[in-house]
């Protein structure tokens, strides 16, 4: 197959490699034949969705977990607590979460490569589709590619403001200059809206259609006033309405339904990241969380990590008759069988997990029943019976009970009442609806109902809260709401230093 190598420049730049479909699968095809039809056109696009693949965890990926890392640790969600040795790091897990990362934290230098590896995929197979734009499938195919470039440079404005902006493959400057936030903001609305007429209604989670497209302008313009600094919530609401009027999506009757094992088809789940536990890894997020004795909970198939847990304080925002305390493991805990658990490395102390953590930071002075047992746990997504090291939930980027919340934050800043929204979501957990509905009480139900999805970080930056100090971490500037192009990219490209 006829290849177009990116310049050496582009790819120190990047720190990526532009690895493609086996060259087995189109060595035998006509550079001037293909793609032939839709699904050989789909078949190209495998790589550009296959980035999201390591937005979760690490896996062999020199890239991969960043983007939840950046999201959730940095935010009053939840904390990777040091537990004597064990989630020291070098002290990378607490500088997400007291926001004292820099140019070369590594959360922050993965990211920035994860992002590009993403467009430089989707340019890539928009320019090798144009000569065939004429056939309405491929022309689909190109649309849904643009969506995901637009995608992938939301998530770069998002989280570090002014970044080059390359929508070319062939072409792309060996020493790209940064756009300003502003401009790349009003690109990505152009681009995709007039995409918008192309894109499929129905297709899977795990691929552009309407739903995803929409979904995603709804982010842009509720997030507009950060980006550009003009607010656009009548927009916003009017894309959360065109999700809700395609009739395709509804709210699960159980809250823990969108994240159970084998989740592929919940009405509730618009744009998802597939996961597998043979074939699609790294999702392994309850290895982070689980107590290492929780493997005989689930009758896992090796030991977790003990690691990750939910504040205290946000553990504490969930009404003890909320159906959404599910998603957390607290007291004692008990094996497959229903036995009381014991804790070998805590002199066979009874395994209680306490919501307190005592500090982010605990050294020998702490406990083995401290350090090893103080916080509340997570199981939002299912472990299922003998799991493994990598799950077989799909993730969901985009939920339905998202853009609810989205439509009714949109509502009330326009100065409208969206309790009927937020009530949809709080009658599904069994709690009291509210009346009156502000936008602090707005912050509150957005944490109880989308924790553990990487939105907190960006939530908190739209509500000036992201600054402010909380458990371990002290006040801050307002530029942590940005994080550094890393060294390394300056260092090979000087224009991202200007």
């Amino acid at each position: 197959m006829k290849r177009i190598f990116i310049s050496a420049a582009i790819l120190l730049f990047l720190s990526i490699s532009c690895t493609k479909l086996d060259d087995e699968i189109f060595d035998n095809i006509p550079a001037d034949k293909y793609p032939e039809n839709d699904i050989q056109a789909k078949l190209m696009v495998v790589p550009t969705y296959g980035v999201l693949q390591y937005m979760l965890d690490d896996g062999n990926n020199n890239d991969g977990g960043c983007w939840w890392y950046a999201q959730e640790v940095t935010s009053d969600e939840m904390t990777a607590p040091t537990r004597k040795t064990d989630w020291d790091d070098g002290g990378k897990w607490r500088a997400l979460h007291k926001h004292t990362w820099d140019k070369n934290t590594e959360t922050i230098n993965r990211m920035w490569a994860l992002f590009y590896r993403g467009v430089v995929e989707a340019n890539d197979v928009i320019e090798y589709l144009m000569p065939g734009a004429g056939n309405p499938d491929v022309a689909a195919t190109i649309a849904q590619m643009k969506t995901m470039r637009a995608y992938y440079y939301y998530l770069l404005i998002d989280n570090y403001g002014d970044v080059p902006y390359v929508t070319s493959f062939a072409n792309a400057p060996d020493m790209p200059v940064k756009e300003t936030r502003l401009n790349i903001y009003n690109s990505l609305i152009e681009d995709m809206e007039e995409n918008l007429p192309l894109i499929p209604t129905a297709t899977s989670k795990t691929t552009v259609g309407k739903g995803m497209a929409f979904s995603l302008l709804a982010k842009l313009y509720l997030n507009a006033e950060v980006y550009s600094g003009t607010a656009q919530w009548a927009k916003a609401e009017a894309y959360c309405d065109s999700v809700i009027n395609l009739g395709l999506y509804s709210l699960e009757a159980d809250v823990l339904a969108p994240f159970i094992t084998a989740n592929e088809n919940s009405p509730e789940n618009i744009f998802t990241i597939p996961f597998d536990e043979d074939n699609f890894q790294h999702f392994n997020l309850h290895m982070r969380t689980l107590h290492y004795t929780s493997q005989l909970t689930f009758a896992m198939t090796l030991k977790p990590w003990n690691g990750f847990a939910i504040m205290e304080a946000h553990y504490y925002t969930y009404e003890d008759i909320d159906k959404r305390k599910a998603y957390f493991l607290v007291g004692q805990q008990y094996d497959i069988n229903g036995v009381e658990l014991h804790d070998d490395g805590a002199g066979g102390a009874l395994l209680v997990f306490d919501p307190h953590i005592p500090a982010l930071q605990m050294d020998a002075s702490f406990t083995d029943v401290e350090v090893r047992m103080s916080g509340a746990r997570i199981v939002k997504f299912e472990v299922k019976r003998g799991a493994t090291i990598d799950l077989s939930n799909d993730y969901p980027i985009f939920r339905y009970a998202d853009i609810l919340l989205m439509k009714a934050e949109a509502m009330i800043r326009q100065g409208q009442n969206g309790d009927f929204y937020v009530n949809e979501i709080r009658s599904r957990a069994g709690v009291p609806d509210l009346s009156g509905v502000n936008l602090d009480m707005l912050l509150e139900e957005r944490g109880r109902e989308m924790f553990w999805e990487g939105h907190r970080r960006q939530d908190l930056i739209r509500f000036g809260e992201y600054n402010k100090a909380w458990w371990e971490k002290p006040a801050t500037l307002p530029d942590r709401n940005i994080f550094p192009i890393p060294q390394w990219a300056i260092d090979a490209n000087p224009n991202l230093g200007n």
